[in-house]
């Protein structure tokens, strides 16, 4: 340990820039010790080790994890378990509240032991962006952004007052207020240093900028050279109080770019080519870094936009390393010549800035792409890896239209192709809609709002179909909501925001919106129109995720397209059409227009940009952003390091989660008589499992709102209200789309009650279930958790009573939830699963070998009993996979192990 110490202590090093003197912890100094090949690693683990020798402890970071880092690649092998300390962690509302208000329940935990409630609170800076909370009810109108925000704050006043109470009572804790814009663009544009500066005893202490976040798509800064990536809330928790993230040493696949983009291809092809790529590659839990000739050639947005997709190709991470064109971003952002400076030659003098002389990396797998090869493309209608070229699309949808549920299709026949229906707008316009017709047309999300190429070719594009007499179809329903008030003032700058509002697409607000499925109701006449058809119509938005039931419950296939493709959609009104054959409409003089005669150059878009886009309209917006919202700042909350807590909430309400915590764990015991509650296919997402999107009337949370006299137009949605457990589990595994095997021809959260046989909801089986103190399972197919990182998707199948999930797979950060909430993650063995081993659903299941001396990764046994009283067994693999992660199993939870640890560490248990 002393010998250790001694090391750590030899490689802390001093620096010298700009005049002023800091420390820095020398990873390179640690292969001149003898420790591993520092030169040779990858960019993302040279961080994560300066982290750990940063954080050395000796109990949570000790010198073997140092060394397995140093050594990747060579002494360790990729299922080894490192912990990770991140410099800061970011939050969005929905996300963020429940952690919020979990941490609220802790000091009242605290409170009730006996011990000091201040204590818990962020000991690394936490910072909120209010951004999911914005719905786009009021569109294509000069007001629509002022409406929308007037109801986002009447909707969500409850909510915003207790962020702003969290604001106040909690340290370390920010808040950028709503109507500022997307909390991915913001820590880009704002929050993210590149390098941190922390001063300790005096001295002033370097070290890179790094995060983890509760959204997948935290990866987004991994554009400008961040390390960072999505946890579940629950993981985040942990980590403000200073717990330490563990993972899995990943791989690291390096990704070669070679060439240009061709003209007329935007980003948004790119990444959703990488996308279909890495998904089919096979890169689940890895990392992956880019390089090659071809990232010259790339603007930080460009990157961003690729980053921002890990999620989608399966990546923990996909990391553009430090170089000149981070610097060039910074300066176009408005920092200081000081900053860049400062990071520049700590980087280099880290051997983590990247340079044409830089030695590549030890990768374990290389993969490379010709950017010349690009071509523009969409993915849909279901899934963000399912890419189809541009050329196709006609083709691919009407193959799809036809194929069966199974094949991901709609199972459409020839007749219902036929059909068409007459829509009177309430504007005196009439229109025809038919399947394939395009209703939702949305310039929307972190991934693509982020990136001013693309917005401007959208703007040229727009401008170019308004001069040709072009307008957007009048079912259609447009919106552009963007990631920062810096896209408004561009656009206005550049004269282009006219022409989009032209085509409908009016500011809506700022904020997540459509992409996160708060797309607002379609008009009404359209809506009916849809309903009484059953009518397969599309949304096409320049988002992220298209899952089913994410966007609109009325929209059943979804493509993620770039902004300008997503103007032409608007305009064409149907996903029926060949855009590089068929006229995008007609003008004014009855001539067929194209979309090629709509495409800016490359020239133009960079004319534009050259003089739109400025370091003073970043300066200027930023300057005051935390105080600018006079209407939240305005919100009057109460004081003190306790929440008063509201039993007629129904925004906020104290968890359960805590409330009968003992002063000691249980020990880790079989479980028994258990019954499947859901048994589900492959794919499953967070979607299907997390309440989301709007709260209907005749739902078991709308009848339980009601109840509480809630008026129906006041239900917001449920994104919305993640406080309050009692409306969130009422919907849990209640998505319109998910299908539960058990109930064969239903579709929606129901299932069997199997001791009476009935069919009812998931809530009130459950239910029925707990009476009886039956313990669930839910039994799954490949991929189990996939999507966005809501830890409601493991908090609703708690409060349902489930015990184990039992999958062919999991997504990485929702498996981790569910061992964070304390339900058991078990694998089907590999070739083995429902169908292989016979399961029907109607048996009855026991854990064999569940016990206190169980181990990472170890197998157990399941014994099944079906209702003839006869049984089976077959061995299953344990995915608890660290000690730390059976230490929170054995807690039931991290929460109840991070307040047991804090207390024992007070020496307040008695």
């Amino acid at each position: 340990m002393i010998k250790d110490e001694a090391v750590i202590n030899k490689i802390k090093k001093r620096i010298r820039i700009n005049q002023k003197e800091y420390s820095y912890f020398s990873i390179t100094s640690l292969e001149e010790n003898g420790i591993g090949h520092i030169s040779k690693l990858p960019y993302s683990i040279k961080v994560l080790l300066e982290s750990a020798i940063r954080n050395y402890d000796g109990v949570n970071v000790t010198m073997e994890h140092i060394k397995k880092l140093a050594n990747w690649g060579m002494d360790n092998a990729p299922n080894e378990e490192v912990p990770f300390k991140p410099t800061r962690i970011l939050l969005h509302d929905t996300t963020g509240l429940p952690t919020l208000v979990d941490l609220a329940a802790m000091r009242e935990s605290i409170k009730r032991i006996g011990g000091n409630v201040s204590d818990v609170n962020p000991s690394i800076p936490v910072d909120l962006v209010v951004d999911h909370s914005l719905t786009v009810d009021y569109f294509g109108t000069p007001d629509s952004m002022k409406l929308n925000e007037k109801l986002n704050f009447e909707r969500n006043l409850e909510r915003f007052r207790f962020l702003r109470w969290a604001q106040k009572s909690f340290d370390n804790f920010n808040v950028i207020p709503p109507a500022t814009g997307i909390m991915h663009q913001i820590n880009m544009e704002l929050l993210s240093s590149v390098a941190f500066i922390k001063e300790e005893s005096g001295n002033l202490m370097i070290y890179p900028d790094s995060l983890v976040g509760t959204d997948s798509h935290t990866t987004m800064v991994n554009g400008m050279g961040i390390v960072a990536w999505g946890v579940g809330g629950i993981e985040a928790e942990a980590a403000m109080l200073g717990q330490p993230v563990y993972f899995v040493i990943p791989e690291v696949v390096g990704f070669k770019f070679v060439g240009q983009l061709p003209e007329g291809t935007t980003s948004t092809d790119l990444a959703l080519t990488v996308t279909s790529l890495l998904r089919s590659k096979g890169v689940v839990g890895k990392y992956v870094e880019f390089f090659g000739p071809g990232i010259k050639s790339m603007s930080v947005a460009d990157r961003a936009t690729i980053a921002n997709m890990a999620p989608e190709y399966g990546a923990t991470m996909g990391l553009f390393p430090v170089d000149q064109e981070t610097l060039d971003y910074l300066k176009i952002i408005g920092r200081s010549k000081e900053q860049i400076s400062l990071i520049e030659s700590y980087y280099k003098t880290q051997g983590m800035f990247m340079t044409d002389e830089s030695p590549q990396p030890i990768y374990s797998d290389i993969i490379e792409l010709d950017l010349s090869l690009i071509t523009p493309c969409l993915a849909g209608p279901k899934r963000p890896q399912d890419k189809v070229e541009l050329t196709k699309m006609k083709e691919e949808y009407n193959k799809i239209i036809r194929s069966s549920i199974s094949e991901g299709g709609f199972a459409l026949t020839e007749e219902d192709l036929t059909k068409t229906t007459k829509v009177n707008h309430q504007d005196g316009e009439t229109s025809i809609i038919k399947n394939g017709s395009v209703v939702l047309a949305a310039i929307t999300s972190c991934t693509n709002t982020s990136n001013p190429n693309v917005l401007i070719t959208a703007g040229l594009v727009a401008k170019k179909a308004v001069e040709r007499g072009l307008m957007k179809q009048p079912y259609v329903k447009t919106s552009l909501t963007p990631g920062s008030r810096v896209v408004t003032d561009y656009l206005e700058e550049s004269g282009l925001l006219t022409y989009l509002e032209k085509l409908g697409f009016h500011i809506a607000g700022y904020g997540c919106a459509t992409c996160i499925g708060n797309s607002g109701p379609l008009p009404q006449e359209v809506n009916d129109a849809v309903s009484e058809n059953d009518l397969v119509v599309a949304g096409v938005l320049s988002g992220n995720r298209n899952f089913e039931g994410r966007i609109h419950p009325q929209i059943k296939a979804n493509y993620l397209a770039s902004p300008p493709l997503v103007i032409a959609y608007a305009i064409a009104g149907t996903v029926d059409i060949d855009l590089f054959k068929e006229p995008i409409g007609f003008d004014q003089f009855n001539k067929p227009v194209y979309l090629r005669e709509l495409w800016p150059s490359s020239q133009e878009i960079q004319k534009i940009l050259s003089y739109a886009v400025s370091p003073e309209l970043f300066q200027k917006r930023y300057q005051n952003v935390t105080s600018s919202n006079e209407e939240w700042n305005s919100i009057q909350v109460s004081e003190g390091d306790l929440y008063d807590w509201d039993e007629k909430s129904t925004y906020i309400q104290e968890p359960p989660f805590l409330k009968e915590m003992t002063e000691q764990p249980s020990n880790i015991v079989n479980i028994e008589g258990a019954r499947t509650l859901a048994m589900l296919g492959h794919s499953v997402t967070t979607d299907h499992l997390s309440p989301s999107g709007a709260i209907k009337a005749d739902s078991a949370s709308g009848l339980f709102l009601q109840q509480k006299g809630v008026g129906i137009n006041d239900f917001n949605s449920y994104p919305s209200r993640r406080g309050n457990h009692e409306v969130m589990v009422r919907a849990a595994l209640a998505n319109l789309r998910i299908r539960n095997q058990l109930v064969p021809g239903y579709e929606g959260g129901m299932t069997k009650y199997f001791p009476t046989g009935e069919i009812l909801s998931m809530y009130d089986a459950s239910m029925k279930y707990r009476e009886d103190r039956t313990p669930l399972f839910i039994l799954a197919g490949k991929e189990y958790g996939t999507g966005s990182s809501r830890d409601w998707a493991a908090k609703g199948p708690y409060l349902l009573g489930v015990k184990v999930v039992l999958a062919e797979s999991f997504e990485r950060i929702h498996r981790s939830n569910l061992v964070g909430m304390g339900i058991l993650p078990l694998q089907f063995l590999e070739g083995q699963n429902v169908r292989s081993l016979g399961i029907t659903g109607d048996e009855s299941f026991e854990t064999i070998g569940l016990n206190d001396s169980i181990k990472p990764g170890k197998t157990i046994k399941i014994k099944a009993i079906k209702p003839d009283k006869s049984s089976f067994e077959f061995d299953v693999k344990l995915r608890l996979d660290n000690v730390v992660e059976i230490e929170y199993y054995r807690n039931s939870g991290i929460m109840q192990s991070v307040v047991r640890r804090m207390v024992k560490s007070k020496s307040l248990l008695k």
